[in-house]
């Protein structure tokens, strides 16, 4: 999961219900999290998500929506959309964004009651943008990529990290997964400039499977299946993807947390 380079990569619509928490610096730490927010979901809001994204996905809206997308949130520089979803998501997914708007508002609300446990792990965290709801049926995935901080890791906003929720796994196959990789030459030897922790740096560009320095870098990958309801976060410079999903469907939300100036 999703997608995701909102900074050298995705084009992204921001909520309109700012969490503002003012002027921490972002520390390095914080884009490379794991963790989660158990219970994010409430037993009654997964039935409510699930009935509504039950209704929104009948009839031709699996064309609409998986085989005949032509969008994607993805963009690799050089790249045509279609070149960029044959990278991310080879053998395609079911990609709602926005998603209905019952669907939304519960979401906010889930996200109001979990911001001090949010805050708590991204202290520079001021709001989450606006969610996307996927689908991932048999051999459906997303490749290994890191979604980064920023297209300008100058300018703001700045993505901190990126948080699902999953609704219902699939049968078998479909687990989330991060990888961590200590080469050096992931990283930006020019820094992130000043006004970022002082220990702050940034991954290189182009980080996705589109780049050979990056597909044959060394890694050690952990992977995990939540319980539904529960918000697993994941730094915004750390890699990550699914694996395919090989009976049924994995169902989940997934948005990104962001600090603004």
């Amino acid at each position: 999961h999703p997608p995701h380079r909102p900074q050298r990569g995705m084009r992204l619509r921001s909520p309109p219900t700012p969490h503002r928490h003012g002027g921490t610096m972002i520390h390095i730490a914080e884009t490379l999290i794991i963790g989660s927010i158990e219970g994010f979901l409430i037993p009654d809001e997964i039935r409510e998500l699930t009935a509504v994204m039950d209704t929104a996905v009948v009839g031709d809206a699996i064309r609409r929506f998986d085989t005949e997308r032509a969008t994607t949130l993805h963009t690799i520089p050089g790249h045509t959309l279609k070149q960029a979803m044959a990278v991310y998501e080879p053998a395609g997914r079911l990609e709602i964004h926005p998603p209905p708007q019952d669907a939304a508002t519960i979401l906010a609300t889930a996200v109001e009651r979990a911001m001090p446990a949010l805050r708590r792990a991204l202290p520079a965290l001021t709001r989450c943008r606006e969610w996307m709801y996927v689908e991932y049926g048999p051999g459906q995935h997303i490749t290994p990529h890191i979604d980064g901080v920023a297209p300008d890791p100058s300018a703001w906003p700045r993505q901190i990290a990126g948080i699902s929720v999953v609704l219902e796994h699939a049968e078998a196959g479909g687990e989330f997964f991060v990888e961590t990789i200590s080469d050096a030459g992931l990283w930006n030897d020019e820094g992130a400039g000043g006004d970022y922790s002082p220990s702050m740096a940034v991954t290189h560009d182009g980080a996705d499977y589109s780049a050979d320095w990056f597909r044959t870098m060394p890694r050690t990958r952990w992977t995990v299946a939540p319980q539904p309801g529960t918000a697993l976060l994941y730094g915004s410079q750390l890699t990550h993807g699914t694996e395919p999903v090989r009976q049924g469907r994995e169902r989940k939300f997934i948005s990104w947390l962001i600090s603004e100036s």
